[in-house]
């Protein structure tokens, strides 16, 4: 069976790749024709459109940037949905809204063919080695036969629940992140302002109840450092995600102070122009505020990580 494979950007070229070195023949397109080309020197068959993809795959992956792309790929002209036809499973991979997501269900349904959210965690390193979770929602039995497939892209394949279940988990677990990070940054830059050197305030705020959990060992990417880009994960990838978890949330009458608030510096951020580099890029906001200015060496942090003791 060849697959079809939308979407060839940092993460769709990494999931890309895997399934090609799983022996697994694939139809590729992209807006870039360019983004596709080491695929197709491993063999990879090239579509002009999304229409023509469906028509030719039983099986489609999409990994696009989010909603806007979703809808143009999936409802626009020569898209998706218009070659699409009984029997084809599409996997989005991709971050987007639940409500996008139940209506290209439906849309998808119409023509007897299956679409389920399978968004990913795990960041373009994970999407490289294949250490990525895949939180899968819609048709169980379409998820089960097609599960050798996606073992082949991540470790973690799971299924969750109903169409946009997994959409919802993915917004939780990315909303959380964030908001964790706000809260760290807050309390980090009190302890450096009241005169602790931020490395060893580090140091020991891992052995506590909360470090044991190595909750702050998050800081050690880009936030101790004070280094941004390259970006792990960009701002404006992030600020999407965060968006998208509250605009949930006022669709569903849940009120989310602390979402809220992380939201409005995440869009701080983006309006220095920060939407680049690396999302963590947030916490430097709160640095400002407290007046402090955190530049740990890279080598310091390592040698902490790697002095943790043998369990």
């Amino acid at each position: 069976m060849t697959i079809g494979f939308i979407g060839l950007g940092t993460m769709g070229g990494h999931m890309a790749a895997s399934l090609q070195r799983a022996g697994h023949a694939l139809l590729v397109h992209d807006l870039r024709r360019e983004a596709a080309e080491p695929h197709l020197a491993r063999g990879a068959a090239w579509a002009a459109t999304p229409a023509e993809v469906a028509r030719r795959c039983g099986l489609v992956f999409t990994s696009l940037p989010g909603p806007p792309e979703i809808e143009a790929v999936v409802f626009g002209p020569d898209g998706l949905l218009e070659g699409a036809h009984a029997g084809m499973a599409h996997f989005d991979l991709s971050t987007s809204s639940p409500s996008l997501v139940r209506r290209m269900h439906d849309a998808l349904a119409k023509r007897g063919a299956q679409a389920l959210d399978a968004p990913v965690s795990g960041g373009p390193e994970g999407a490289r080695t294949g250490r990525l979770a895949i939180w899968v929602g819609g048709d169980r039995a379409t998820y089960e036969r097609h599960k050798p497939v996606l073992d082949a892209i991540g470790d973690r394949a799971a299924h969750i629940g109903p169409i946009g279940s997994a959409t919802i988990a993915k917004l939780v677990h990315n909303l959380a992140g964030y908001t964790t990070l706000c809260a760290m940054a807050e309390a980090f830059t009190m302890g450096v302002k009241a005169g602790m050197d931020p490395l060893d305030l580090w140091r020991a705020v891992r052995q506590g109840a909360l470090g044991r959990r190595r909750t702050f060992d998050g800081l050690a990417d880009q936030f101790l450092p004070g280094r941004f880009e390259p970006p792990a994960f960009a701002l404006r990838l992030a600020h999407k995600d965060v968006s998208l978890a509250c605009a949930l949330a006022r669709e569903l009458g849940v009120p989310m102070p602390i979402g809220e608030h992380t939201l409005r510096e995440m869009t701080s951020a983006m309006e220095r122009g920060w939407g680049g580099m690396d999302s963590r890029i947030v916490a430097l906001l709160q640095q400002e505020r407290a007046g402090v200015a955190i530049r740990c060496e890279p080598d310091a942090v390592r040698a902490v990580l790697e002095c943790d003791p043998k369990t």
